[in-house]
């Protein structure tokens, strides 16, 4: 869906971060370290740190010199990750924000990430996060959850056998049907 195609009705809430069960590698997390600093608020040494993208971009040089704490940085729908391309590889955290499970613009941020910016480090999908996508933001990178599920291990185990087969590539690597075929014919023919 185009940018300028996602609105929320009149009334309608966004998705709270952190309203879910935080799930990552078949796990639920109880104690997460991180902390999401607001714009306007002092960012501690000690603390593992979210800030904003545009905060991230304007002080990425004072963020990278604090001593103890990792650096995390959240995308909202309307946020450019590429405004803070130079400090992506160095963070240890990107929450992507679905205020809507209709606004799918987290899913390209999460592409972005790991294959222009090769993240490699935890990538968590925060919001508005339901089952049923779980397997999509697998595909597309994500590796931890905030998940309002009243299973949320089920939810996130039954999402990673949901599909046989791929039609597309993505960034998880899975070669598609048509990889398949090739690979197969290929086999036939050298047998």
């Amino acid at each position: 869906m185009a940018r300028e195609q996602v609105k929320r009705k009149a009334g309608a809430q966004a998705a709270e971060i952190g309203a879910g069960v935080l799930v990552r590698a078949g796990a639920i997390v109880s104690d997460d370290p991180w902390t999401i600093i607001d714009d306007g608020d002092p960012v501690p040494d000690a603390a593992d740190a979210v800030v904003s993208v545009s905060r991230l971009a304007a002080e990425w040089p004072h963020l990278s010199a604090r001593n103890l704490g990792r650096v995390g940085v959240i995308v909202a729908p309307d946020d450019r990750i590429e405004d803070a391309a130079a400090a992506v590889k160095f963070l240890s955290l990107a929450m992507v924000l679905f205020p809507t499970f209709r606004d799918g613009r987290g899913y390209t941020t999460a592409r972005l990430l790991r294959e222009r910016f090769a993240f490699e480090q935890e990538l968590r999908a925060v919001g508005d996060v339901l089952e049923d996508q779980l397997f999509f933001m697998m595909r597309c990178g994500f590796d931890s959850f905030d998940l309002r599920a009243t299973d949320p291990l089920g939810a996130v185990a039954r999402a990673e056998t949901r599909f046989r087969h791929v039609y597309q590539g993505s960034s998880d690597g899975r070669p598609s049907v048509r990889d398949l075929r090739r690979m197969r014919t290929k086999k036939d023919t050298a047998a």
